[in-house]
């Protein structure tokens, strides 16, 4: 199952790559604020990225530690490290670097780095406890690590896109997705890979799209559920959209819509 399940996420976000910043970039950018100001990166620091995705956090931890901090993002997507690698070049990152890598496990020495981040990656890997293990491991004494995850699903608006989709796929896409959100679950999950100094934040945001076809662009193109929407038929597409597009009719704005979603950021400490 595991492995299925890497696959899965692997193909999904090849799928999605191309329009994940296009649909998620100004909705995420809240909680990769904070995110980073939990990590509060400062220059000449070694930073590592872990499900980069296309590099958001990651350039913006590059801009902090300046040139003389290495950076290193790395994804389990082909087409999202291919992506971030082209991005690195046309902003002139030399010391902004990107590898496939699966989070769960890394193929880097330990002690390497003085933070590893993960912002809303750990709610797609098969095994959360192990790639939080391996950022812990891949810290040197001293060093932070820093997790952003989706908060409780009933504080995620958006979340019917995933029964929706597992409705005409007839397979779970993340059957516990919203589980590391809640309680005291990722923070748990910190101190057992003997992280020190564990905080917890919790992070209230609005999710705005101008209109129907944007909300729908991100859900279903831009998104977890952009494998199985490849695959969808016309009228398949079609009305799953129009459930999903009721399913936030709530929070209409006009034209667009505004969202409420929910993050946890959780930080903590190597000592040794």
């Amino acid at each position: 199952m595991n492995a299925l399940q890497r696959r899965t996420q692997r193909d999904g976000w090849d799928q999605a790559a191309a329009r994940y910043e296009q649909s998620w970039q100004n909705q995420l950018a809240p909680v990769h604020r904070v995110l980073l100001a939990q990590a509060a990166p400062r220059p000449g620091e070694r930073v590592l990225d872990v499900a980069c995705g296309t590099g958001l956090v990651t350039f913006a931890a590059a801009a902090a530690v300046g040139p003389a901090g290495p950076v290193m993002g790395v994804d389990l997507s082909g087409e999202m490290v291919t992506l971030a690698r082209a991005r690195a070049r046309e902003r002139g990152r030399h010391h902004v670097h990107f590898e496939r890598m699966d989070a769960e496990d890394l193929t880097l020495s330990g002690g390497l780095f003085d933070m590893a981040l993960c912002a809303l990656g750990l709610m797609y890997v098969a095994d959360a406890r192990k790639a939080v293990c391996e950022m812990a491991r891949m810290l040197a004494p001293g060093g932070r690590a820093v997790a952003a995850v989706w908060g409780a699903r009933h504080r995620c608006g958006w979340a019917e896109i995933f029964p929706i989709v597992d409705g005409r796929v007839k397979a779970a896409m993340c059957p516990l997705f919203f589980e590391l959100g809640t309680g005291d679950r990722l923070a748990s999950l910190f101190r057992r890979a003997g992280l020190t100094e564990v905080a917890t934040e919790t992070v209230d945001a609005r999710l705005e799209w101008r209109s129907a076809d944007e909300a729908c662009g991100a859900a279903f193109v831009g998104g977890p559920a952009a494998l199985a929407h490849s695959r969808f038929d016309l009228p398949t597409r079609l009305a799953a959209h129009r459930e999903y597009l009721e399913s936030i009719d709530e929070w209409r704005t006009g034209a667009g819509y505004a969202v409420p979603g929910e993050f946890v950021v959780v930080s903590g400490r190597k000592v040794t």
